[in-house]
């Protein structure tokens, strides 16, 4: 099983490899850069949505350089990274800014082990400052998340698929590339009770019970799909167009964005949701339950409690009394 695993990974990265496109200013420093460029990606980064984004900030900096007439990558300095970075504020938000520049250092530190440069130009080079207290993922009240579940339609199969995603987003506060990349055998007896197993960024194996009301919605969706014994296949497959059926493919999680938007404006909500605003409604909602920030991390699989605190609302309405307590 590991072989396979491994030769599915090579056969993956191989392809990424094969339709990168090297940047002018790499590709004029050699072969050797070339190469090096993109085992940059290909060998230090394991999420894929991570390297994604990483290759295009990499690649718009180097975009940039050709612009600005630079040259060769041994005319890069300090100076010219700082500007870049101060352009790029005028565009984007400073966690965007901050990604991009983390972008760009990893990859010249990268370049300077491969021997390729002698020094990196981003290590001097500070980001904009960004203190986060509060989330800015919208969260739904108790009553609309259950307006919105119970507003999908459980007689069709499509209607089922989407139920149990959003469920296991809201009770196990899973993130979405998580839940699109579950097999059928992710959902498991242990015991008296079922579980999920979710795989996480960062390679965590993350396992959770499961909420009785999701469990009715996997139950449902699985006796009515014909797959609970399907073990290796996509818990949640993509639709086949218009059909009403469902493929054998896993459903992309900007499909599930789609599909969460269509569901949110069908039941009348009128604030722009996403996917992340389910697992944040879970949060919140258990906190206001009485559970503890020390288990909500836990069960949110965060590494610190403070990432989990962004997700926690339950002092909004404390702070809104207060506010109107000025009496002008």
């Amino acid at each position: 099983m590991n072989q396979l695993v491994t030769k599915s990974a090579a056969r993956t990265l191989a392809a990424w490899e094969s339709s990168a496109i090297v940047p002018v200013m790499i590709a004029g420093a050699g072969e050797h850069a070339a190469r090096r460029f993109l085992e940059f990606f290909a060998a230090t980064i394991r999420n894929k949505n991570t390297r994604e984004a990483y290759y295009r900030a990499v690649c718009r900096f180097f975009a940039w350089c050709d612009h600005a007439k630079l040259g060769a990558l041994v005319d890069i300095e300090p100076i010219h990274v700082a500007a870049y970075i101060e352009a790029l504020q005028r565009d984007y938000e400073k966690p965007t800014v901050k990604q991009h520049l983390a972008a760009i250092r990893m990859c010249f530190d990268w370049l300077v082990t491969g021997q390729v440069i002698a020094t990196n130009p981003a290590h001097a080079v500070r980001g904009p400052k960004h203190v986060v207290k509060r989330g800015k993922t919208p969260v739904l009240t108790t009553d609309d998340a259950r307006m919105l579940i119970d507003s999908i339609d459980a007689s069709t199969l499509v209607g089922l698929r989407d139920r149990a995603l959003i469920g296991v987003m809201t009770y196990a506060f899973a993130r979405v590339s998580a839940v699109v990349g579950m097999r059928v055998e992710d959902y498991y007896p242990q015991g008296k009770r079922w579980w999920l197993r979710l795989h996480e960024k960062g390679g965590k194996r993350h396992e959770m019970p499961v909420h009785h009301k999701l469990e009715a919605y996997l139950d449902e969706y699985l006796a009515k799909a014909g797959i609970r014994e399907a073990g290796r296949s996509a818990l949640f497959p993509s639709a086949v167009g218009k059909t009403g059926e469902l493929g054998r493919e896993p459903m992309h999680r900007v499909d599930a964005y789609r599909m969460i938007r269509r569901r949110a404006a069908d039941a009348g909500i009128k604030i722009k949701i996403g996917c992340h605003t389910f697992r944040a409604t879970g949060i919140t909602a258990y906190l206001e339950a009485g559970g503890t920030l020390e288990n909500a991390q836990a069960m949110a699989a965060h590494d610190s409690p403070r990432t989990t605190k962004l997700y926690d609302r339950t002092g909004d309405e404390i702070t809104l009394d207060e506010v109107e307590k000025i009496a002008i």
